[in-house]
């Protein structure tokens, strides 16, 4: 755990002694830096050897993924269920594994876990990464039958694909789905235990982050990044976003630069190009849809941004997205 923690270059903490009102303000603006923390952890060497680890260990998969992510969670892990990969090759269970998605993201205050069963069965389970009382992030597991199926159940989901208007390889479909791993009830807790001590370290070292941004970064400018982040979707100009903080449009400028280390308008284009990438992600989104959802005014303007920041335009992009 102190590496850690001294991997980022966080001292390994008191909580005792944090300063609980200044860490209370900063989770209030951590709208605008959750992306980037959840980025910072799920690319540590300790994340990433405790993912490898828990995959060998259990055969399943494990996602680090923020609360409203718009994707399939465990797409191109290690041990993604094959099943499930040709599912998200369709747009109808897609959408249905990324409903799916959604329950999940519905956690209680006081949840610690929580499992959802999609239509063919198969459970997946998320537990809460937090921020003091709030929630940032989920680590994602599951992609399993707790009991084993049965032909009944597999009779039942195939009507289900064919109502819904699929055509697929049955025979693939019913190969992967009894291929599918089954685990006993204790053992998935057993599992889901492991993700539930993990999630707490993950919680220790995100209040410890979020305390020095909070004291690295100036106040005005995390309330800018917060109001950019609130109304990126919207026509936004500087002269707004520094009336917003009370600030010069010159005097914003060059506290913003030295912040974040990005002019104002290549932080807002890489904002909605980020936005864009993970909307890109929903087969069932138009590109002409997403440029305007993400606060471009043309598809052209999109496809020049979209080029200068990824090196391609959006459809190529999304074609290019790993398929199974």
């Amino acid at each position: 755990m102190i590496a850690f923690l001294q991997e980022f270059g966080v001292e390994p903490p008191s909580l005792a002694h944090a300063d609980a009102a200044g860490l209370v303000c900063a989770m209030r603006a951590s709208k605008t830096v959750t992306p980037a923390l959840l980025q910072q952890l799920s690319q540590s060497q300790m994340y990433l050897d405790y993912e490898r680890a828990f995959s060998e260990a259990t055969g399943l998969p494990l996602s680090l993924r923020p609360v409203d992510a718009w994707r399939p969670a465990h797409r191109g892990k290690r041990h993604e269920n094959p099943f499930c990969m040709l599912m998200a090759t369709r747009s109808r269970t897609c959408a249905a594994c990324l409903q799916v998605q959604e329950q999940l993201a519905q956690m209680e205050a006081a949840a610690t876990e929580k499992t959802v069963t999609c239509f063919a069965g198969l459970c997946d389970s998320a537990v809460p990464v937090r921020l003091g009382g709030e929630l940032i992030g989920l680590l994602q597991t599951g992609q399993v039958f707790l009991k084993r199926p049965s032909r009944a159940r597999f009779a039942r989901t195939t009507r289900q694909l064919v109502n819904w208007g699929l055509d697929v390889d049955m025979k693939a479909l019913e190969e992967a789905y009894f291929q599918t791993r089954v685990i006993s009830p204790r053992q998935y807790q057993a599992v889901l235990q492991l993700l539930k001590v993990f999630a707490e370290h993950l919680s220790l070292v995100s209040n410890q982050l979020m305390v020095r941004e909070r004291n690295a970064e100036p106040p005005a400018i995390t309330r800018a990044r917060q109001f950019i982040q609130e109304r990126q979707g919207d026509p936004l100009s500087l002269t707004e976003v520094s009336r917003a903080v009370n600030m010069s449009t010159f005097y914003f400028c060059k506290q913003f630069r030295k912040a974040t280390g990005l002019h104002f308008t290549e932080y807002l284009s890489r904002l909605r190009v980020e936005k864009a990438k993970n909307l890109l992600l929903n087969p069932n989104l138009r590109v002409s849809e997403i440029a305007y959802q993400v606060g471009f005014q043309s598809l052209t303007h999109f496809n020049r941004v979209f080029r200068k920041f990824t090196g391609q335009p959006p459809t190529a992009w999304r074609a290019a997205l790993p398929r199974p």
